[in-house]
C-alpha cells in the first residue's frame, strides 16, 4: 500500500519551512552525486537559500566558478 498524494503548498511557518528545505537540499545534493556516479554523467546544481546563500554541487570543478 503506498502513500497518499499530498498537496504541495507553501509552508507558512518559517522554521518548518527552513527545516524542511535543509532536509530537502541534502537529499537533492545526495541524489546528484549519486546520478553522477551510477550513471556516469556530468552533474551540475545550484541551489539557492531564501536568504540568498548559495549551495552548489559538481562533478567537474569547471562547471561552478
Amino acid at each position: 500500500m503506498g502513500r497518499g498524494r499530498i498537496q504541495l503548498k507553501r509552508i507558512e511557518n518559517k522554521i518548518s519551512r527552513q527545516v524542511t528545505f535543509s532536509k530537502r537540499r541534502t537529499g537533492l545534493l545526495k541524489k546528484a552525486h549519486e546520478i553522477s556516479v551510477l550513471c556516469d554523467a556530468e552533474v551540475a546544481l545550484i541551489v539557492f537559500s531564501t536568504k540568498g546563500k548559495l549551495f552548489e554541487y559538481s562533478t567537474d570543478s569547471r562547471f561552478i566558478t
